[in-house]
């Protein structure tokens, strides 16, 4: 047992780890707003990329050290819950981290690789619905805009909405077991909570309009006021 709560609390603080605060920090540059983007721009490609394999490698780790350690499977899935949960709401950051898409994609794709790839596709759809009038705009010169890693775009967080709704359903049909079933059905209820709440307080303030606010965040991950995108 006593391993158990070593395993999970490891896991979220493991997750928790600043990573691109420190990234940023290796350039010297300021991060506000969305931290993937000012990464990107700010302090380079490469250093993008490098952020967003950090965050992978927080959903891999855990899953993987679990299962050679022959853990229980329940035991397994808490554990890359915990390590999500450590991203989202980092206990070195005052508790306000980052949304948990692609850190929750690594530990489902992990943990079930079949359901999560299949799943995936859906996301992959999303960025060819982002990216293709970006290569359109670039082949026209119409405009200096980035292919990757551009301006925020509504597919992807509708394409991240659907991926992660539909993967317990996917799970059941590969016939995967309750625990891991359970398991992506908290992931979706642990990113929607993160969309909706992020910031709350602020868009509040900003309008009155609860219900458009609400439908912003759920579904485009977005709202009145900026923030972490």
């Amino acid at each position: 047992m006593w391993a158990d709560i070593v395993l999970v609390l490891g896991s979220y603080i493991f997750g928790s780890i600043p990573h691109l605060p420190l990234l940023a920090k290796l350039r010297r540059v300021d991060l506000e707003g969305d931290f993937h983007e000012n990464l990107w721009y700010r302090a380079g490609r490469v250093i993008g990329v490098m952020g967003v394999l950090g965050e992978f490698a927080k959903g891999v780790l855990p899953v993987l050290v679990a299962k050679n350690l022959d853990f229980g499977l329940a035991t397994i899935a808490i554990a890359g819950l915990a390590a999500v949960c450590g991203q989202m709401w980092p206990v070195f950051s005052r508790f306000d981290g980052e949304k948990g898409n692609s850190i929750a994609m690594a530990v489902v794709i992990t943990l079930t690789p079949v359901p999560g790839l299949v799943a995936a596709i859906i996301i992959i759809i999303a960025l060819i619905i982002r990216t293709a009038p970006r290569l359109i705009a670039k082949s026209g010169k119409s405009g200096d805009k980035s292919i990757v890693g551009g301006p925020y775009s509504r597919s992807l967080p509708v394409g991240m909405f659907i991926s992660f709704l539909i993967l317990p359903f996917v799970s059941w049909y590969f016939g995967e077991p309750a625990e891991i079933i359970w398991c992506c059905a908290t992931l979706y209820v642990l990113i929607m909570i993160r969309r909706l709440t992020a910031g709350l307080s602020e868009d509040l303030k900003a309008s009155r309009d609860i219900g458009s606010i609400l439908l912003r965040r759920l579904l485009f991950d977005r709202a009145t006021v900026q923030w972490r995108r």
